[in-house]
């Protein structure tokens, strides 16, 4: 009973739970396995307590309390008698009596003083048979009398003779509807629970040290909010959230069916200027926003930001949650596996490559009969396809289903991929830098007969399937996506796809829980979606539109979704437009464009910045005339968010050695140059209170008017594609392909891809390809190396000089300083 029990409870179709057992089966064990929300006999001790605490709203009044309290008027002051009430029916009866003001007694049919109870009663209600020792003249006269021993529990009597039938049947009866009703009040609850809901955020107090600790004390000295209570406070379902350990929840898309009805939240972007090599702020911006909303401003926000790779975070740059008094928590968690995405992705990438190279040495071992015969093998005498075989089939214009009857010409096409190994792009992935990898030699071992070839390894982050989830709409969508991979050419220089290998499905098993959103939070206890972070070169170097999504239902039409893109706004923005916004068909309502004062010093001639090194004096001491030289790089980035037709608010992240005259001169330039807004930021010192005049700028930003446009027409040519975001977004003059360049594009335009957006692989360190180039360099020719494509993601990436997808390991990582307490448990050493 318990396991139907709980696997109703599963069940999104069953919204409630009656049981009719046999009464030696209602154990509280029964009772109790029955979800509370689904408890419409209302008997589960969650109920019971909701009912006793006077919780109206929370809590259904068992079937036959109901009838008895239906029957009995106006009880105020009369004394009630119960007698052989037992269980939860007996309590919750009790405790709606006494809700009426009635004097209520308890006892059981052996009780010494029964007689003189039931004389004195103006009420007496019997709560099982009465035996027949108690004759009915000890009842005071004129008493009234109500049996409930013929209830919705029984069908039957234990000596199996009716003692009162009418009594009997008119409570039965009663309790009958009383139940339907409760039936009726369950439905219209979970109705009423699909509906949209006000969030009912508790926000997590800070109170903000100075000095400033690390990252991960920060994080440690807050407690964070159970996931399953934040679910609920910003209005998910308990069966919409799949809960991992104390702090991290995937959430279903199901939700999203559920709030289809509800109107979008505001969309923000926070890109920022060209960066020195040490980043400027983007993502403690971004949650800092979040936190001024929510936590200070009570409007609802939620924070969407890209997982972390584990290659950088053992490596140089460390963790990516945010920083100081405005991250993610906890950021061991959100640093390292989270909910095991990446580990999912590179199971699936490294699968398509096993593909790959097993079919080349089947292909190339095995006759045309012998390798259908293992492709179609028979199965207890039944020969017959997959699906995935059948749209192969298809694909080669090959109409039939029987095995039998394919004539040895199409069993041939259908056998046979002909991948010509020098066109392989499909690379294996692992989510550690490796420099080691970046060349390697695969097929050595006597087993695969001489095929030997070379091949690389990529950072996990950099593979397709990380792009495909980030810009993925829907299980079915990724599935298709999934199929769309070209891994290789035939020998015909026709695309070989994942699903001329049949390997989709798996796939798509493999991706299958990836897909959902990672729910944690901000110091401040609110909301953040952490799910995908492609690559921001080689891919598009954004969160997931799905977790955009989600959160735009979930924030309601007033609030406010705020996500980050990769790089500067030439790179990540530019790629967040063109390609993210294309695919989800949002529109973005407001551009943060983030600066800092050491960032623009640099762009003004300031001496290189160096990951590890101390600034040097031109970036700790005032330098106005710096800073004003500097400032053209963050004109430019205004003016590219302009060719996008969106208002953009300049968020300037304030260093302790920044001079107010040098903030204020930075602000009144932004403000000049065609900025909504121009706003001094102190969240990662503060807090969310830090950044409230952001989050207000932000606020009135999103009240105007926008007139978002795309840069440039899918239809356009490849080539003109890439000339209009040199020319227009990076200032170059004209764009200059190498001959393998031109090459790739004649190919992809004649297999049918030239109505791909574009996704440039370029330096994030400069407007320009040459990285030393600061500023807003003009007059320069943008060299373009090789083109390659993702078509399952959906884009065509032009390399712009050489890209490297396997960062390698400085002399020093960071992993010397990550340690592992074994008594507490606790992780040291990230920042």
């Amino acid at each position: 009973v318990v396991s139907e029990i709980l696997r109703l409870n599963e069940d999104p179709n069953v919204q409630g739970l009656a049981l009719d057992l046999p009464e030696n089966l209602y154990s509280s064990k029964v009772l109790n396995a029955v979800k509370p929300e689904k408890d419409v006999d209302g008997l589960s001790s969650v109920n019971l307590g909701r009912l006793v605490h006077g919780d109206v709203c929370d809590f259904l009044v068992p079937p036959t309390v109901c009838a008895v309290m239906e029957l009995l008027e106006d009880i105020g002051g009369k004394k009630v008698l119960l007698v052989g009430a037992r269980g939860a029916e007996g309590a919750a009866l009790q405790s709606m009596l006494q809700r009426q003001g009635a004097a209520v007694l308890s006892c059981h049919w052996k009780a010494p003083q029964l007689q003189s109870e039931l004389r004195h009663a103006d009420v007496v209600v019997f709560g099982s048979t009465k035996p027949d020792d108690v004759p009915v003249s000890w009842i005071k006269p004129g008493a009234t009398v109500i049996s409930c021993a013929h209830d919705l529990q029984s069908e039957k009597h234990s000596d199996g003779q009716q003692k009162n039938p009418a009594a009997e049947k008119t409570i039965a009866s009663l309790a009958v509807a009383m139940r339907m009703q409760n039936m009726v009040k369950n439905m219209d609850r979970w109705i009423q629970f699909q509906q949209y809901r006000k969030w009912d955020l508790h926000c997590l107090k800070l109170q903000p040290l100075s000095p400033v600790p690390s990252d991960i004390e920060i994080s440690r000295a807050q407690s964070p909010k159970a996931v399953d209570v934040l679910a609920k406070e910003i209005g998910l379902l308990t069966d919409e959230i799949e809960i991992y350990g104390q702090t991290k929840a995937k959430v279903r898309l199901s939700l999203l069916e559920r709030l289809k009805d509800q109107p979008d939240g505001k969309y923000v972007l926070v890109a920022g200027i060209t960066p020195t090599p040490l980043g400027e702020g983007k993502s403690t911006v971004t949650v800092g926003l979040v936190q001024a909303l929510t936590a200070h401003l009570n409007i609802n926000s939620f924070a969407c930001l890209r997982q972390p790779s584990q290659g950088p975070t053992f490596g140089v740059k460390g963790g990516a949650a945010g920083g100081g008094y405005a991250q993610v928590i906890p950021m061991e968690e959100f640093n390292l596996h989270l909910t095991g995405d990446i580990h999912a992705i590179t199971a699936a990438n490294n699968l398509v490559a096993a593909a790959i190279d097993a079919r080349i040495l089947h292909e190339n071992t095995q006759s045309d009969k012998s390798l259908y015969n293992r492709l179609v093998p028979v199965v207890n005498g039944v020969r017959g396809f997959s699906a995935i075989q059948l749209a192969r089939l298809r694909r080669l214009g090959i109409n039939k289903t029987d095995p039998e009857t394919l004539t040895e010409e199409e069993i041939s096409k259908f056998v046979r991929l002909d991948i010509d190994p020098s066109t392989i792009t499909w690379q294996r992935v692992v989510d550690t830098n490796d420099r080691f990898l970046r060349k390697i030699t695969v097929g050595q071992a006597n087993t695969e007969k001489g095929f030997v070839r070379q091949a690389q390894f990529d950072i996990a982050v950099a593979s397709e399937i990380m792009a495909i989830l980030a810009l993925t709409t829907s299980l079915q969508d990724m599935k298709e996506r999934l199929g769309r991979m070209v891994v290789a050419n035939d020998k015909k220089g026709e695309p070989v796809t994942a699903e001329d290998l049949g390997v989709t499905g798996a796939l798509a098993v493999l991706m299958k829980d990836a897909i959902k959103p990672t729910l944690m939070q901000t110091l401040e206890g609110t909301p953040v979606f952490v799910h995908a972070g492609p690559f921001a070169n080689i891919a598009h170097g954004n969160s997931s539109v799905l977790a955009d999504k989600v959160a735009l239902k979930l924030v309601g039409e007033k609030g406010f979704v705020v996500t980050e893109a990769g790089f500067g706004a030439d790179i990540g923005m530019e790629k967040f437009f063109n390609i993210k916004c294309r695919a989800s068909g949002l529109v973005p309502s407001v551009v943060v464009l983030v600066a800092t004062v050491r960032a623009l010093k640099m762009h003004g001639g300031g001496p290189n910045v160096t990951a590890g090194a101390p600034l040097k004096k031109e970036y700790t001491e005032e330098n106005l005339q710096l800073v004003a030289d500097g400032c053209c790089n963050l004109q430019k980035q205004i003016q590219i968010t302009q060719l996008f037709g969106v208002p953009v608010v300049v968020a300037l992240n304030v260093f302790k050695t920044d001079s107010p005259a040098e903030v204020d001169l930075v602000c009144k330039i932004a403000k000049e140059s065609g900025a909504f807004d121009a706003v001094p930021c102190n969240h990662w010192s503060a807090g969310g209170r830090g950044a409230v005049k952001l989050a207000q700028a932000v606020e009135n930003a999103a009240s105007q008017r926008t007139s978002f446009k795309y840069l440039y027409s899918l239809e356009l040519p490849i080539v003109e594609k890439i000339r209009i975001i040199a020319q227009k977004v990076y200032g170059a003059q004209d764009i200059e392909l190498s001959p393998i360049a031109q090459s790739q594009v004649d190919r992809y335009t004649r297999q049918g891809f030239g109505n791909l957006p574009i996704c440039m692989a370029k330096t994030h360190l400069s407007l320009s390809h040459q990285p030393e180039r600061k500023g807003v360099p003009t007059g320069f020719i943008l060299p373009i190396s090789d083109v390659r494509a993702s078509i399952g993601a959906g884009f065509i990436y032009p390399l712009v000089g050489t890209m490297s997808t396997m960062p390698g390991l400085p002399t020093r990582p960071c992993f010397y300083d990550i340690d592992l307490d074994p008594i507490t448990e606790q992780v040291k050493g990230l920042f």
